[in-house]
C-alpha cells in the first residue's frame, strides 16, 4: 500500500466456504476509523489477487507458494461426501472412500482437495465449478466430496452430507504478500486472527509499555532506609542508655551503679 501511512481501508479477500464474520467484527470494534472491505475470490484466483496488490490479505486454502507470500495455517476442515437425502450413504454416520467405490465421484475444476487417486468410478467430464457439481448430485447423478464448509455453502433441502474418514483434508490459512516490514494494518489483522488482546496487538494502536516506578531504596552509607524510625527499645536518638543498664558495667556489682541497690532503689537506713 502506498501514498500514506494509514490507507483508507483494509482489503480482505476470502475463498468460498470461509466465513470471516467474527474477525471482521473484532476489526470494527478495534479500528472503527479504518473500514474493512471484503471480496470473495475463487481458490484459483486468490493468490493472483494478493500478488497484484488488489487485497492486503486473504483467507486461502493451502498449499501457499511462500516464495513471495507469507501464510499462517488456521484450521483443518472435515471432508464430507454430498449425496441425496434418500441415498444409502445418508443412513451412515461416517463413511470411507471404499464405500464410494460404486459411485460416480465428481471432481469439479475448482476442487480444493489434493487427491492421489480419486475414489469411485471415473466421470465422463469434470464440472466447471462446485456449484455445477452440486446440481448434478441433486439430479441423482453421482456424489461429490468436498470440505464441509463448501457443503454448507451450497446447502439444499434435498441433499445431505456425511464425513469421509480417509479422504484428503483442506487447510485454511491467512496469507499476505511478503514485505519488510509488514504493513501496520496487516499486523493488526494478524493479531486479531491469532487472538491477541488489544494490549498485546503489535499494531499502530500499541503504545510502549512504561515500567512502573519502584519504591525508593535505602540511601547508601546511612545504614537505614529513608524515613525509617529508630528500633523499638534501642534508645537510639535519646542520648541515654537503655532502661535498666548502667553507663558502664552491669548495675549489680559493677562500677557506675550504687552498691547494695536492688531494683534501682536505695536501702532505708536503720
Amino acid at each position: 500500500m502506498t501514498g500514506s501511512e494509514t490507507p483508507p481501508a483494509f482489503r480482505l479477500a476470502y475463498v468460498p466456504g470461509v466465513t470471516p464474520a467474527k474477525w471482521v467484527r473484532i476489526w470494527n470494534e478495534r479500528l472503527p476509523d479504518v473500514p474493512l472491505t471484503l471480496a470473495q475470490v475463487s481458490s484459483a484466483e486468490v493468490f493472483g489477487v494478493l500478488r497484484a496488490g488488489d487485497a492486503d490479505a486473504g483467507f486461502v486454502r493451502l498449499p501457499v507458494d511462500r516464495t513471495d507470500l507469507s501464510a499462517i495455517p488456521l484450521y483443518t476442515e472435515t471432508t464430507v461426501v454430498v449425496v441425496p437425502k434418500d441415498h444409502l450413504v445418508a443412513a451412515a454416520e461416517e463413511v470411507t472412500t471404499e464405500d464410494l467405490a460404486d459411485e460416480v465421484v465428481w471432481q469439479p475444476l475448482d476442487d480444493t482437495l489434493d487427491w492421489e487417486k480419486l475414489p469411485g468410478r471415473p466421470a465422463i467430464e469434470r464440472p466447471a465449478t462446485t456449484a455445477d457439481a452440486i446440481e448434478l448430485v441433486a439430479a441423482g447423478v453421482g456424489v461429490l466430496v468436498v470440505p464441509q464448509s463448501l457443503a454448507r455453502l451450497h446447502h439444499r433441502r434435498d441433499l445431505t452430507y456425511r464425513p469421509v474418514s480417509d479422504a484428503p483434508t483442506s487447510r485454511v490459512a491467512l496469507s499476505w504478500p511478503q514485505a519488510e516490514p509488514t504493513p501496520d494494518l496487516v499486523e493488526e489483522f494478524i493479531g486479531i486472527v491469532r487472538g491477541r488482546t488489544v494490549n498485546s496487538t503489535r499494531g499502530r494502536q500499541q503504545g510502549a509499555q512504561q515500567p512502573k516506578a519502584k519504591g525508593k531504596r535505602p540511601e547508601r552509607g546511612t545504614g537505614k532506609a529513608v524515613g525509617s524510625g529508630p528500633r523499638r527499645g534501642s534508645g537510639a536518638g535519646s542520648g541515654k542508655p537503655a532502661s535498666g543498664k548502667a553507663a558502664g558495667k552491669n548495675a549489680r556489682g559493677g562500677s557506675g551503679g550504687a552498691k547494695g541497690c536492688k531494683g534501682g532503689k536505695p536501702r532505708r537506713r536503720p
